[in-house]
Order: C-alpha cells, then sequence, then structure tokens
C-alpha cells in the first residue's frame, strides 16, 4: 500500500493520518475547509478510553495540556434534587477541551510527524483509484477513508441509499457565564432543569455551560449562527430562566460569548461502512447523541483500530471487514445507550413530573457504572497485538 486518502480534518482524519504513520503506511488529510476554518464548535469531552487511544499516536500529552480534567460528576433534577454519580473505578478522568484546541493539538502533532494536509479541497467524488475534488484537482490512492463526519460525501460513494444522520430535536448552545457556581474544579454537573437540559463546569473566569435547546426545526450551523445572540439569548433565558443555577448562568453571560454549535444529530446503522477500496471512519460511520460522552472517543477509537487493520492484513477488503468487525457491535451499544438519555432531555409534562422520583431510583439499579459505563471507558486497544482475519479485540 502506497497511499491513503483521508477525506475530512476534523478529529477523525488527523488521528487516522497518525495511527498510519505509526503503522508505516503514508497518508494524506484533504480538509474542504480552509486552515483557518478549523475546530469549529464548542467543548469536547473526551473519555479515559478516547485519551488512551490517544496515547498510541502520540498525542495524548498535547490534548491533556490543552484541557481540564474532570474527574467528579453530579446530577440534578428539577433544581432541588442532586445526586453524585459513581465513577469507574480506575478509569481515570474524562477531559473537557475546547474543539478549537483539539483540532490544533491534533493537527499540531501531525505536523510534527510529518503528515500532509491539504486544505480547501472539498471531495465531489472518486472511482476506484482517483479522489475528485470541487476545485478540479484530483488525488490518487490505495485506499480511501472516509472521516468526513455525519453529512459524509464518502458514505453515499460507498452505498447511494445509505441513511442519513438524525435530528434529535435538539439545539446545542456554550457560553462562559461571570456567575460562579459552589463546585469542585474538577465537577461536571448534569442538570436535567424544568424544559430542558443543560450542563455545567467550572471554568477560568467564571462557568462554562451547555445547552441542549429543545427547538421546532433542525438549522444548519451557517443559520444558526445569522440568528441575533439576543434572540437566542431570550429563547434560553425562557427555557432556563427559572432552573437553578440554570437561570442565573444564562442571565450572566454576555452576549458575546453565546456561541451556538448547532442541531445536535445521531447517526442510524449504517448498513455499508465500506466498499471496494473505500471505507468509513468516526461519525460517517456512527455518531451517538452527544449524551453518550462517547462520541468523540469513538471516533479516535475506530481511527486507530483501521489503521491496526491495514497494518496487519494485506487484503484491503479482509482489513476493512476485520475492521469493521472490531467495532460495530462497541459503536452501535454505545448509541444505543445514548438513545435512552436522549428521550429525558425532551421530557413532556407526565415526565417532568415524575423524574424527580425516577432518576435517583435509576441510579440504584439501571444506572450502575460498572456495568453501563465500565466497559466503555476501561477499554484499550491492543496496538502491538497482531490483527487477524478472525480478531475479536
Amino acid at each position: 500500500m502506497k497511499h491513503v486518502a483521508i477525506i475530512g480534518g476534523g478529529i477523525a482524519g488527523p488521528v487516522t493520518a497518525l495511527a498510519l504513520r505509526k503503522a508505516g503506511i503514508d497518508a494524506t488529510v484533504y480538509e474542504a475547509y480552509p486552515a483557518a476554518a478549523g475546530g469549529r464548535g464548542g467543548t469536547i469531552a473526551l473519555a479515559p478510553n478516547g485519551v488512551a487511544a490517544l496515547d498510541i499516536v502520540g498525542a495524548g500529552d498535547a490534548v491533556r495540556a490543552a484541557g481540564r480534567p474532570s474527574s467528579r460528576m453530579v446530577m440534578t433534577v428539577a433544581s432541588d434534587r442532586r445526586m453524585e454519580l459513581p465513577a469507574v473505578a480506575d478509569a481515570g478522568p474524562l477531559y473537557v477541551v475546547a474543539r478549537a484546541d483539539l483540532h490544533r493539538a491534533l493537527n499540531d502533532e501531525a505536523a510534527r510527524q510529518g503528515v500532509k494536509v491539504e486544505y480547501g479541497k472539498r471531495l465531489v467524488g472518486a472511482d476506484r483509484t482517483t479522489a475528485l475534488f470541487d476545485d478540479g484537482s484530483r488525488a490518487d490512492f490505495d485506499v480511501l477513508v472516509g472521516a468526513d463526519g455525519v453529512h459524509s460525501t464518502v458514505r453515499r460513494l460507498i452505498d447511494p441509499a445509505a441513511p442519513g444522520p438524525r435530528w434529535t430535536g435538539m439545539l446545542g448552545f456554550e457560553g462562559l457565564s461571570s456567575y460562579e457556581v459552589p463546585e469542585d474544579p474538577e465537577t461536571m454537573v448534569f442538570a436535567f432543569g424544568r424544559k430542558g437540559y443543560y450542563l455545567y463546569w467550572p471554568a477560568p473566569g467564571g462557568t462554562t455551560w451547555g445547552v441542549n435547546l429543545p427547538y421546532d426545526r433542525p438549522l444548519p450551523l451557517t443559520e444558526a449562527r445569522k440568528t441575533p445572540a439576543g434572540e437566542w439569548m431570550r429563547k434560553l433565558r425562557d427555557t432556563y430562566g427559572d432552573d437553578v443555577p440554570g437561570g442565573d448562568l444564562i442571565r450572566h453571560t454576555p452576549v458575546e460569548s453565546l456561541q451556538a454549535t448547532g442541531s445536535l444529530y445521531i447517526m442510524p446503522s449504517v448498513p455499508h461502512w465500506h466498499r471496494d477500496r473505500m471505507v468509513l471512519v468516526g461519525d460517517a460511520a456512527h455518531a451517538p447523541s452527544n449524551s453518550s460522552g462517547q462520541g468523540a472517543s469513538l471516533s479516535i477509537e475506530s481511527a486507530v483500530q483501521l489503521a491496526r487493520c491495514l497494518r496487519d492484513i494485506d487484503d484491503v477488503p479482509r482489513a476493512f471487514a476485520t475492521y469493521e468487525r472490531l467495532r460495530r457491535a462497541r459503536v452501535e451499544k454505545v448509541a444505543a445507550r445514548a438513545r435512552r438519555i436522549n428521550h429525558s432531555k425532551t421530557p413532556g409534562p407526565v415526565a417532568q413530573r415524575v423524574m424527580p422520583v425516577l432518576m435517583p431510583l435509576m441510579l440504584k439499579t439501571v444506572m450502575k457504572p460498572e456495568k453501563t459505563l465500565g466497559p466503555e471507558q476501561l477499554y484499550r486497544i491492543p496496538w502491538d497485538a497482531p490483527v487477524t482475519r478472525d480478531a475479536a479485540a
């Protein structure tokens, strides 16, 4: 194998290139946006398994330095019920990191290791060995990797009938409030308010918060950002103004710090992850709801596992099939858990009344971390172990 073309320079793209380089395979990343446009969006939480996968490609320390550890999680319901969420023993903290900082850390590490990135290259088509871009240029490849997100072009090339992303019924917003919450610096709070879900954690200068705002229709990020921030702030005050501390967080947030992060999507099960010499990785193949806390981490894992399979299995279709077998069950199990959580983020009137009673009961019974989160957070990729066609780990 001489060259792998990776479409997409977000998270999965650079990690795939780094993992392939570690495997001794040359790769080039083709990013649709200009360099200055990279890393748009709010804050990302990286689970311990995702950070461990970054260590394999040499990017773990840079990402830790760019983020903040969060080792304690608390849930509140209707402002008056507070429950500490039990943690997975020995898993380590998750790291919250701004998408722009994560993008910068990954691309700096890719540049340091000699990975080539070409910007302004939007894929419009491909034949068996050549990628076609909207500027008229072409790129030859032995393998084409679609790391181009939930609206993936490569997914449609693999299967024109492939499902697209599904909207969760919510829009994402984030801001930095000057209101200081009385929380330990490594605490993240997940709050089910009276009309919507939000989360917050201490940050330098105040408190960072994010909301999953129930809305009547999906909005492209460009449209959400064209709406005046003051108009969104009024909607947020109407939704969260009666919550504690949600109302104070919103009211003490400067309008200029409000950031729309767009419609929140999930990917349904994608029937075909690969065809011929094209393959999907990251959100293009599997994008669980942000409720999972695993979206970025699963993308990073898949990038590393794909490189591992291409390293050890010479036949490309068989390498792809092994990669899918290693990943599909894991990512779809996480997605199923996140779908169940999503239903509680947009509760109807009856659900709002019973949630304060049901949530503490669920914490004691079905939401046991060693059962639900343990297999996710304690998972580690055995990079040094050879992959076979019958690989099961």
